[in-house]
């Protein structure tokens, strides 16, 4: 008995349990990333406003290189060329992580999106109207008070659009750690590919689930800045006109 063709897309909706694999390692990628590098890059930006030479240099030189160079060189550098250290490495009990792709992908990811927003905070920061700030001073608040009630939310405020262009563009960038051999959800669409010569199906598969998660970020982001920016909008009876007082 002759064998059935499956329909369009059958071989790839069978292999669901390896896509939530991938789609579960491709957020973890990001979310981790995003944590860590959200807590260094909040530093990273006053140092890069520092005026003494010796912090704002290195630290534009960082911003510099990983704003300045793809990412898929970034995770070479960082995954092949730690190879060539691996003396150094095992003295300093490092080489543990770094023979491991995943350390490598995820410092590199890291790395990447800290760059990318310490200059979106600091532009954000150099935005705060500097006569919020001086008002802070007037009233007697100390530079630790005017950075945690003043500058930090008001900048906040201003990159967060920024921002949620930032976290999408590195979740979408995590599917170039495919390339050293993790099974994320573009290595998972790859790998079946070669199995099943079903390329149309497996990726368009992949850019339906990479579509929906970005939206949904977008969306949270959205709620996020309507709740922060809800004092700033006029209410829809700001200029309605008064009732008119009824005559008895």
């Amino acid at each position: 008995m002759e064998e059935q063709e499956p329909f369009w897309g059958q071989r790839a909706l069978e292999a669901w349990p390896e896509y939530l694999d991938g789609t579960l390692l491709t957020l973890e990628l990001t979310a981790i990333s995003v944590f860590i590098g959200l807590v260094i890059a909040m530093p990273v930006a006053f140092m890069r406003l520092s005026k003494n030479p010796f912090i704002w240099m290195p630290t534009y030189g960082y911003m510099f290189f990983f704003r300045g160079t793809p990412l898929i060189v970034q995770i070479f550098l960082v995954y092949y060329g730690s190879g060539q250290f691996v003396s150094e490495l095992r003295a300093w009990g490092l080489w543990t992580y770094f023979r491991e792709p995943y350390f490598c992908a995820l410092l590199t990811l890291i790395l990447n999106t800290t760059a990318y927003t310490a200059e979106i905070l600091r532009g954000a920061i150099q935005a705060v109207p500097y006569g919020e700030i001086e008002a802070a001073k007037a009233v007697g608040m100390s530079r630790w008070k005017q950075i945690t009630r003043i500058i930090l939310p008001k900048a906040w405020r201003i990159g967060l659009p920024a921002y949620s262009n930032e976290v999408v563009f590195l979740f979408q960038s995590t599917s170039l750690v495919s390339i050293i051999t993790l099974m994320d959800l573009t290595g998972v669409a790859r790998k079946l590919v070669s199995q099943t010569y079903r390329t149309y199906e497996n990726l368009i598969l992949a850019a339906v689930i990479y579509l929906a998660i970005s939206y949904f970020i977008f969306f949270v982001f959205k709620i996020v800045e309507r709740r922060l920016t809800g004092h700033l909008r006029q209410r829809p009876d700001a200029e309605a006109p008064a009732p008119k007082p009824q005559r008895a």
